[in-house]
């Protein structure tokens, strides 16, 4: 007999064709639970890091090609392929999702203290650019193949077998120089005196400078002695940085050129992140000239060249970033010697 609770023409659960069960992801138990693909990503890149923990130049280094161009890389893949095992996502998604991974696996770095400020605010770009194809290519494999899970083992085994070979020793080097030129309503003599005997830097005159503002100490003063060797400037900073200056082309009150020389405690542990120490593997100050023009008797031209050095395995954008904060620096120190000599 037919069950009366039951109308007639229902049909059992048995009778009723399968559906295929769709994986629903994890219960919805905080209300940023829809982040969970993107905190996957993250924690994907912050176990990498610390995988990523060699000397520069050697296995497993943070500043070589592997990580740089492969962990964010997997950081993206990582986050679509999360989200799309719980639905179908959009091409923006596969954009923004592995971006905003990325920033939360760089932010993870800054907090368990493995990286610094100054890396972390110079690689953030870079790294979403990177994410953000990752993120592009996981997708068109998620939508137009069913190998998603070879895939993204095959994204997690790059970066660790390419990061276990030996660094390359091509040489990487690349010089830059970059200039800037300022008007100053003063005499070159007055202008002069300003550049050799800098004291009492006070922070509103430097922090516009870009680099300052992302961490590097703020100098705090610049006196030129005169040695038996030669004119040579004294430079301190803050987190007691320190450095010598020293002339190789002197013209009073016209130009000077100062090259650089550290000592094993010019830079003080935590005073710079190691992979942007002045004079280090990847990054260094090569010299600096300062050339005064008179234009009439109460005006000068001063110009100011830096010449840097980047040697990494991404110097299409490390050099980019070195001339952005290098010509910031020229311009805002510029202005402050005209503010000092006007005054």
């Amino acid at each position: 007999m037919n069950d009366p609770a039951k109308p007639p023409d229902s049909k059992s659960e048995a009778e009723e064709p399968s559906k295929p069960r769709r994986f629903k992801g994890p219960p919805t138990l905080l209300p940023f639970a829809k982040w969970w693909p993107l905190l996957i990503g993250a924690f994907t890149g912050i176990a990498l890091r610390l995988i990523f923990s060699g000397k520069p130049g050697g296995l497993f280094s943070v500043m070589e090609a592997p990580f740089v161009y492969l962990v964010p890389a997997l950081v993206g893949a990582v986050t679509v392929f999360a989200a799309e095992s719980k639905g179908r996502r959009t091409w923006g998604y596969y954009v923004w999702a592995p971006v905003l991974a990325n920033s939360l696996f760089v932010l993870g770095t800054l907090l368990i203290l493995i990286e610094g400020l100054i890396c972390a605010v110079l690689v953030l770009p870079l790294f979403g650019i990177i994410s953000a194809i990752g993120g592009l290519i996981m997708g068109a494999v998620c939508r137009l193949t069913r190998h998603g899970k070879s895939t993204i083992y095959g994204f997690a085994a790059l970066p660790l077998l390419f990061g276990a070979l030996p660094a390359s020793e091509v040489d990487l080097t690349r010089v830059q120089t970059v200039e800037r030129t300022l008007l100053i309503n003063r005499s070159a003599t007055r202008i002069w005196q300003e550049i050799h005997s800098v004291r009492d830097i006070q922070p509103d005159e430097l922090n516009q400078a870009w680099m300052y503002r992302i961490g590097v100490p703020l100098p705090l003063a610049g006196i030129t002695e005169q040695t038996p060797s030669g004119p040579i400037r004294k430079v301190t900073m803050g987190k007691a940085v320190h450095f010598d200056q020293v002339a190789t082309a002197w013209q009073e009150n016209r130009h000077v050129r100062w090259i650089y020389r550290f000592y094993p405690d010019s830079f003080p542990p935590q005073a710079l992140d190691d992979h942007v120490t002045i004079g280090g593997r990847y990054f260094d100050l090569i010299d600096t000239e300062y050339t005064l023009q008179p234009i009439d008797p109460d005006s000068t031209s001063l110009k100011i060249k830096m010449s840097y050095r980047v040697s990494t395995q991404f110097n299409w954008y490390a050099d980019e970033v070195a001339r952005l904060l290098v010509g910031n620096f020229e311009e805002v120190i510029l202005a402050f010697y005209r503010g000092r000599a006007e005054k």
